[in-house]
């Protein structure tokens, strides 16, 4: 299917070189890595997203091949010991019977389906289907988007005969094969993470065809071989991928994420779901391993959003250094972070964000502590919820542009009343799926010893004592504002 991907044969010198590869929202990056985790070259290619409608987002399947091509070529993939995926989860990619892309893919952050998610949880019954597969319906994933299509695109529908996930159709043109992941399929609404297996319950109860479904491996195997040889390993989506890459492998540490999102992820030893799926649930990236995560959908971005709208002209390092000079708490200033809505521990669309207790000496400086505050108890929100299905985490480990602020991360640290640890490498998801290229490839036994072999930490930030205790008070305050909003006309 893909190309032989002749690569560099000078880079053939006996060490290792381990490709990831992210299928991501505007780019796939990669990274190739050694066997002892350092990071040999990276690479990007863009593609653009298209938006047909208001609250849509989609994107051709094949700008992600060419991306892909681009990178793997930059990393001389063709001599590599062993290649990863991770990328984009949620997304829906429909083939025909040709495997040729039926319509643009319907991405992770396509709001169109709320009905249809409304219909799944009224066919089911909410608490069966948390119960089978560890979530409510959401807008951002797959089974919703099938039923969405079988409503208003009926031609397109009839013409289904596979189903994908994003990296998994770069698998299909690297090296031919159909198939997934456990990790990724959990973020379907059709897998039943508890098993690690597709759930027939719910395929049958939305009237969908299971032979659309590929084979869901356990992340580290190989799913299939390129041209040249080399073993694809079956990969993950980017957050249990990019938890990998940061050494959450198990309980323990958690991956704080500070991007436009935000991510609070936890590697558990058992499945467990919150009762309420005010946190997703899923496979890990490690066989037997699950995972909670919490997601706020605008971290990083509220920053940007406040910057872009009252000081373009002015660099982050500014605004941070403005924001330093409050101390914590801003005088009874609160921001809520619902600019898109939310997801954890709110499942609601059209939350929305707002400052509170704006008062006369309240300046921009303000204005930013608040947003860094406001993220860091969202945070929080989501720690709560994780924390109560598996062991005690006692560290974070972060990444995310976010995680370049020393402020914000001081702020989350004593928001979250943890230590949190800046990793060595920052390469995100592509790093995790490195990782597990390396053990496809033979390098590693398990990701867990490829963890062990390659991930360390550069800087800790420990909580700051009085403001460990002022942000309990903060906190709470935070707390009591959605619920209030909510009761608003």
């Amino acid at each position: 299917m893909g190309p032989a991907l002749p690569g560099d044969f000078a880079y053939n010198t006996g060490v290792a070189r381990l490709v990831g590869l992210d299928v991501g929202t505007t780019s796939v990056k990669g990274v190739a890595i050694d066997e002892g985790g350092a990071v040999l070259d990276e690479a990007e290619a863009g593609y653009s997203l298209a938006t047909p409608r208001p609250g849509w987002t989609e994107q051709d399947p094949e700008d992600w091949w060419r991306a892909a091509e681009q990178v793997l070529d930059g990393l001389s993939a063709g001599v590599a010991q062993g290649i990863g995926l991770s990328g984009q989860m949620h997304g829906l990619v429909a083939l025909d019977a040709a495997d040729a892309p039926i319509r643009p893919a319907i991405l992770w952050n396509d709001g169109r389906t709320q009905a249809e998610c409304d219909a799944i949880e009224d066919t089911l019954g909410r608490e069966r289907l948390v119960a089978l597969t560890g979530n409510r319906a959401l807008t951002g994933f797959t089974a919703p988007k099938l039923l969405w299509l079988r409503t208003h695109e009926p031609e397109h529908f009839a013409r289904i005969a596979r189903v994908m996930l994003p990296k998994d159709y770069v698998r299909l043109r690297l090296c031919g094969e159909r198939a997934t992941d456990v990790a990724d399929a959990s973020g379907t609404l059709l897998f039943d993470p508890g098993a690690r297996a597709w759930s027939d319950e719910v395929v049958d109860a939305l009237e969908l065809d299971r032979a659309w479904l590929p084979p869901a491996l356990e992340s580290p195997a190989v799913s299939g071989r390129t041209p040249a040889g080399v073993p694809v390993a079956a990969g993950a989506g980017d957050q249990p991928a990019g938890a990998l890459g940061v050494g959450v492998d198990r309980p323990g540490p958690l991956s704080i994420v500070l991007g436009t999102s935000g991510v609070v992820f936890a590697a558990l030893d058992g499945w467990a779901v919150d009762p309420q799926a005010r946190v997703q649930a899923g496979c890990h990236a490690l066989p037997g391993a699950w995972n909670a995560m919490g997601v706020m959908l605008s971290a990083a971005g509220s920053l940007q959003w406040l910057r872009d709208r009252l000081a373009p002209e002015v660099d982050f390092a500014a605004l941070l250094a403005e924001a330093e000079a409050w101390a914590p708490g801003v005088e009874g200033l609160t921001f809520l972070p619902y600019l898109a809505g939310e997801r954890s521990p709110y499942p609601d669309p059209d939350a929305r964000g707002a400052f509170t207790g704006l008062g006369l000496r309240h300046d921009r400086g303000a204005l930013v502590r608040a947003v860094l505050e406001g993220v860091a108890f969202g945070l929080r929100d989501s720690l709560d919820l994780v924390a109560g299905l598996g062991p005690a985490p006692d560290r974070g480990r972060v990444s995310g542009g976010g995680a370049r602020s020393e402020l914000w991360l001081r702020i989350v640290a004593s928001a979250l009343a943890l230590p949190l640890e800046r990793p060595a490498v920052e390469a995100g998801a592509a790093y995790g799926a490195a990782l597990l290229g390396g053990v496809a490839g033979g390098v590693w036994s398990d990701p867990a010893e490829a963890v062990a072999a390659c991930v360390e930490v550069r800087a800790t930030f420990d909580p700051v004592p009085e403001w460990v205790e002022a942000y309990a008070v903060a906190r709470e305050r935070y707390r009591a504002l959605y619920p209030a909003l909510k009761a608003l006309p």
